[in-house]
């Protein structure tokens, strides 16, 4: 069941399900809530899932203007603060991935885990496998096609705004995100980064993101790609429940988490 809020001039549908603990799924770049497919229930078998459509996106209309991660950022801050009513999860997949790191930053009051997938926090040409990709993506090309069809099947736009939300957002992934490892490193929520170990952005990009973030933890799935979400539902949603249900690490041989005694800290 879905619902409109209005959160400082923009017309935000969100859907929720389940009870529990809230958890915020924060879908990826051109996509709405449906791409979430069988991860979507099996997390609200444990948790009060909040699904907002950010911006441009889904049955979120468009606004004047360009598209930032920070505006995205702000709405969901102002969606945690006005429908959730408190601190929560987030779960974020690619762009929605950027837009919970952000929103942690901004406030760590509210957000009490986070979870990123095939996320990036520099622009694509510094992160993408294959930077050429973003070049070949035009509004009526191929290479978007499906997430057209998604747009025109729910935009309260209309599906002649499609070229206009198009060109945003392959604007946006040119110039943002552009955090810093300063940046980075005052994120206080744990933050599991998790990606396919054939996703589009490089694995030298996703462990710099694991290595900057004080109290993070790394997951590369094997066999899968951007896609992980879809591709292996099960696993992500292993991961995703173990990480939000422990407050601390604790292996028998730590080396980057080891304390002041070194290599294996005090067990050493």
């Amino acid at each position: 069941m879905g619902e409109y809020v209005d959160l400082a001039g923009v017309r935000t549908w969100y859907e929720t399900e389940g009870a529990g603990d809230p958890l915020v799924l924060l879908h990826g770049g051109f996509c709405t809530n449906d791409t979430w497919g069988e991860l979507r229930a099996g997390l609200s078998a444990g948790h009060r899932v909040l699904l907002p459509e950010r911006r441009a996106h889904g049955h979120t209309p468009d606004v004047p203007g360009p598209l930032s991660y920070q505006d995205m950022a702000d709405d969901t801050v102002a969606f945690l603060e006005t429908v959730v009513e408190e601190s929560a999860h987030l779960v974020g997949w690619s762009d929605g991935g950027v837009v919970a790191l952000l929103a942690a930053l901004a406030r760590p009051d509210l957000v009490r885990a986070v979870v990123v997938v095939g996320a990036n926090f520099r622009p694509s040409a510094e992160c993408f496998v294959e930077p050429a990709m973003l070049d070949a993506m035009t509004p009526d090309g191929t290479e978007l096609a499906f997430f057209r069809e998604l747009y025109e099947a729910v935009a309260p736009d209309g599906a002649g705004h499609w070229p206009v939300v198009a060109a945003k957002v392959l604007d946006m992934w040119r110039t943002q995100p552009t955090l810093t490892g300063e940046d980075l490193a005052r994120v206080e929520a744990p933050v599991l980064v998790m990606v396919g170990d054939d996703d589009m952005m490089t694995l030298e990009h996703t462990t710099a993101l694991y290595d900057g973030i004080p109290d993070s933890r790394l997951a590369v799935v094997p066999g899968a790609s951007h896609l992980l979400p879809l591709e292996k539902p099960a696993v992500v949603r292993q991961l995703i429940t173990e990480h939000l249900a422990q407050e601390a690490v604790e292996t028998m041989l730590p080396v980057r988490r080891a304390g002041p005694g070194g290599v294996g800290g005090a067990a050493a």
